[in-house]
């Protein structure tokens, strides 16, 4: 049963990016613990399929908006999730600059926003503030190994210069700042397209196609169902004292991509075969958690097993692809280009 928020009161949530993969599981998450939810979305990466379930929940509210041009909202607010970014290569690489400036001026908006409301407020980074790490696993005092200058540099430069602004305002005494490292994560309502290791094989394999392996198939992931992160990530927001420190979200289960291609094919069986492509510059050759952090301060841990929630992830793909030829595809807002301005951060 899920818990209620650490004053036991029913609350009012924002949630930025809730129109995606995990933002929705958080939005149904929050709604289903009684809690009054304002999901905000420009449908980049995000879906109106995902969230329209909720359209006429009484305390659901739904605002389609870039956080880039974020700056109030029209009714109080006690905490502020911030997911809205693309997460996976083909789509934060698709317009770098607007991934970098929704990672900062994005970012800077909202904790704007949170210290003139007063709300507590969850930064979601990534593993990827590691790069491709010299230590394993990745504990969160290690300071990474990342490439400022490659072609991932948007994403990760950016998730690590959101973190300063995230401590430099809770330093501050300006805003409730809480900050979780997720890593990689899969479930249902994965895109298709996304470009994400688990989506690409299960889609690959349920088409009958080609299972595509980048490089020699033995780097490591670790895996995290997304019902776990969301328990995670509530239970960092709730948790009193602030913690005072990012902490590792994951699953600390390690598989090698060709050990993840061989469960998919065993799920899947259509017949497809593996095939081996160059791996991508900066791609991380080993991942994993440490999560020991989490366990001490928020008494969480994941629950769900890689084999349990693949075989969930590869049956919610195959009714999906199903129904696809039948059903009109999501609208998105057209990619407008980016025009920096100052952060409003004392606005």
């Amino acid at each position: 049963m899920l818990q209620r928020t650490r004053d036991g009161k029913s609350k009012t949530i924002l949630v930025a990016g809730g129109a995606g993969f995990v933002g929705s599981h958080l939005c149904d998450a929050l709604l289903a613990r009684g809690d009054r939810v304002i999901c905000v979305d420009s449908y980049l990466t995000g879906s109106t399929e995902n969230v329209l379930p909720l359209k006429n929940h009484p305390k659901f509210r739904l605002v389609e908006k870039d956080i880039c041009d974020l700056r109030e909202i029209d009714e109080p607010v006690d905490q502020i999730y911030n997911l809205a970014c693309a997460a996976s290569p083909p789509q934060y690489q698709a317009d770098p600059v607007h991934t970098m400036m929704t990672c900062v001026a994005g970012t800077g908006n909202l904790l704007s926003l949170a210290e003139r409301h007063g709300a507590s407020f969850l930064q979601a980074s990534t593993s990827e503030v590691y790069g491709d790490p010299e230590e394993h696993p990745q504990r969160e005092d290690y300071r990474g190994n990342v490439s400022c200058t490659g072609p991932r540099a948007c994403y990760d430069e950016g998730k690590r210069a959101a973190e300063a602004l995230c401590f430099d305002m809770l330093r501050a005494g300006r805003a409730d700042v809480r900050v979780a490292r997720i890593f990689n994560t899969y479930g249902p309502r994965m895109q298709p397209n996304d470009g994400r290791i688990v989506s690409n094989l299960l889609v690959q394999a349920i088409s009958g196609k080609p299972l595509t392996i980048y490089g020699s198939g033995e780097q490591t992931r670790s895996f995290c169902y997304v019902t776990d992160l969301v328990a995670g990530l509530m239970a960092l927001m709730d948790v009193d004292p602030n913690p005072n420190a990012p902490v590792n979200i994951g699953n600390p289960g390690e598989f090698t991509i060709n050990e993840l291609a061989e469960m998919v094919l065993a799920m899947v069986p259509t017949g497809s075969k593996i095939v081996y492509k160059p791996l991508p510059t900066d791609d991380p050759q080993r991942r994993r958690p440490d999560i020991s952090r989490a366990k001490d301060l928020l008494k969480w841990e994941p629950k769900v097993a890689l084999a349990e929630g693949l075989q969930q992830t590869a049956d919610w793909f195959t009714t999906a692809l199903g129904e696809a030829t039948s059903r009109r595809a999501p609208e998105r807002v057209t990619r407008r280009p980016f025009v920096a301005e100052s952060l409003p951060l004392g606005a």
